[in-house]
Parts: structure tokens; sequence; C-alpha cells
């Protein structure tokens, strides 16, 4: 089996879908800067761009032209204006299916997109080669009173949001820039990251798989230094990343609770889960992007652990460690009937 792909119920070989990224923010909050830093930081992953500019000539779609694999673009309105998802998915299936040479799918709306439409079209996609990736809000730092001002839905935005960019605090004064982010992260309920010039590490947003006993995990951070140039030398200052691992099942309720009640600061957890004898002593492969979470059912391939990565912002490592040893189940031979069940609204089929 290669990296990147799982085992289902039956031990076949599955592709792994394929992350779709939501990348929003009102005109000018420098959404193209961030989307063409990370098309020149791709690192080897093959990233597909949905652009969708409002205008007769597609200047942003334009800007990103040269720097991905695959491509595609809308013109002459807003791709949020579709009431379901009729709208995206025959662009998604040119980009998604079975064998697609793709790591990542990033949509960039237009700056008058609405968020909440988008992400609904992602996650009532009936593509099946592709996942919620997350939904990215960029804000710039030095207008953002007077946006806000003149937007007030901003605030819905940013709550929305699973992962808010702070851009532009180089134009804003030390002042400014300390009080905007702490207006922002005030508002949002996920994860905010502030940043100059649109420059964010991929690695937050995109999967490294590499194959190992258990299956597929995120990089840590400190893994992602190791590629970095001079460049982006202050690129990952404000990220953080943590595992947990368990040799013993977790208790499924007690999971739930944590996820329930995880702090915002984390944008991701991805990784295998052992809820022994109450899964059917199978594998759990837990995907949150904020407050979306999923799981997919698998069989073991390698040793039985529980082995987990979180990363986010602002991560009270200790305290988070300290939660998740508490979902580990002290009676593991009691079957857990109800949490599996409440598990199961999570359960990706």
């Amino acid at each position: 089996m290669t990296a990147g792909e799982r085992v289902d119920e039956r031990g076949g070989a599955v592709t792994a879908r394929i992350p779709v990224v939501v990348l929003a923010g009102y005109l000018g909050s420098g959404k193209t800067t961030l989307l063409n830093h990370l098309l020149r930081n791709d690192d080897g992953r093959r990233i597909g761009v949905l652009v969708n500019d409002f205008g007769s000539i597609n200047i942003d779609a334009m800007n990103v032209a040269g720097q991905v694999d695959i491509a595609m673009s809308m013109e002459n309105g807003c791709l949020c204006c579709a009431v379901d998802a009729d709208g995206v998915d025959p662009m998604l299936e040119r980009l998604a299916y079975p064998g697609a040479p793709l790591d990542v799918i990033v949509i960039e709306a237009s700056g008058i997109a609405e968020p909440r439409q988008l992400v609904r079209m992602v996650l009532s996609s009936q593509n099946p080669h592709i996942e919620f990736g997350g939904l990215v809000e960029v804000v710039d730092a030095a207008e953002f009173d007077d946006t806000r001002a003149r937007h007030p839905e901003l605030d819905d935005h940013v709550r929305l949001a699973d992962l808010v960019v702070v851009n532009k605090i180089d134009r804003a004064g030390e002042a400014d820039r300390d009080r905007v982010i702490a207006a922002v992260r005030e508002i949002a309920d996920g994860a905010v990251l502030p940043a100059e010039r649109g420059r964010i590490s991929p690695g937050i947003l995109f999967d490294d798989v590499e194959e190992r006993d258990f299956g597929a995990r995120q990089l840590s951070f400190a893994d992602l230094e190791e590629h970095d140039h001079d460049h982006d030398q202050h690129m990952h200052a404000a990220y953080e990343s943590m595992e947990f691992i368990s040799d013993r099942p977790l208790n499924p309720s007690a999971f739930l609770r944590f996820l329930n009640e995880r702090s915002r600061g984390v944008y991701r957890i991805k990784g295998p889960i052992d809820f022994g004898p109450s899964g059917e002593n199978r594998r759990f492969m837990l995907h949150t992007v904020g407050v979306y979470a999923a799981f997919e059912k698998t069989r073991w391939k390698g040793p039985r652990e529980t082995s987990l990565v979180l990363i986010g912002t602002d991560l009270d490592t200790e305290d988070l460690t300290r939660r998740l040893q508490s979902c580990v189940d002290p009676d593991p031979d009691t079957i857990d009937e109800l949490g599996i069940l409440n598990l199961t609204r999570h359960l990706d089929d």
C-alpha cells in the first residue's frame, strides 16, 4: 500500500480523499497573495486551484496561472450564488477523481462571496473523492476597522472560520497590530494566525503523508522547519503542534467530550484512534478541521495505538495532554454503546 491510501473493511486499498480548503476574505485582504505564496512554497505538494473572481476579466486566475498543477476559474459571478452543490460539483469532478494527481484543492472565493454558502457546498458535495479541508478567512490588519465598519458581517465570517489569517501586520503600527489581533481573537471561534504578505506555512493546511506502521501522519513543525528557506525563516513563529500517543484504548464518550470542549486554538487533529472493544477493535482514523470532525473506520495495519497530532496556535500542551490522558478508558472491557452510537454520527462512510 502506498502513502496516501487507506484500507477499507474488506482489506482493499482505497485512494485517500483530497482535502478542499475554502480561502475567503474581503477585497484586498490578501487572498491571492497568500495563495501565490502557498504555490511558490508547495514543497512538492500537488495543488489544484478553483479561482472565483467577480468581473469579466479574471485577474486573480491570471495571477496564479503558471504556478499550479491544475487550475480552473469562474467569471462573471460569485460561486456562492448557487443554492446547492450543483454549481461546484462539476468543477470538483474535473479535479478530484480516482487517482487524481493532487494533494489538495484550494477554492479562492471572490471578495464578495459568502463563506457560509461555500462551506455548505463543499460539505454537501456528492464527490466521494474529497473531504472538507477547512475555511480560511483572511483579514487585513491595516484596514480591519474600516472593513468592519463597511461590512458588519465580517464578525460572522471571522467567527465561522476554522483559521483566521490576520494579514498585513507589517503595515499596521505595533499598537494597532496588537489591538487588531486581540479583537480578532475575541471574535474568532477558530485559530488565529498573524502574517506578513500572506506568508503562512503550507503545513498548517495541507498534509505531508509518509508511510508508517500506523499509516499517515501530519508532520510536526519541527519537521517542516527542516525544509524552510531563508526568506521564510520566521514563517512558523506562531504555529505549534503536539502529539499524543497511547497504547491503551480510549473511551468514545470521553473522547467526544474532548472534541466538543477542545481549545479553539486547535485547528487540526489527525491520526488513528483505538477505542478497543467499544469500536469493534477497528482503527478509527480521525480528521478534524475546526469544529468539523470525521472518522473513518478501517482495519489496523501495524501496532494498535492511538497516535494523534494536534496543530494550531496558542496551544496549552499540558492541559491538552492532561485532557487527552483522561480519555484513556479505565475499563476497556466494558462496551460504551452510547459513546459509539454518538460517534457514528461523525463516521465518514
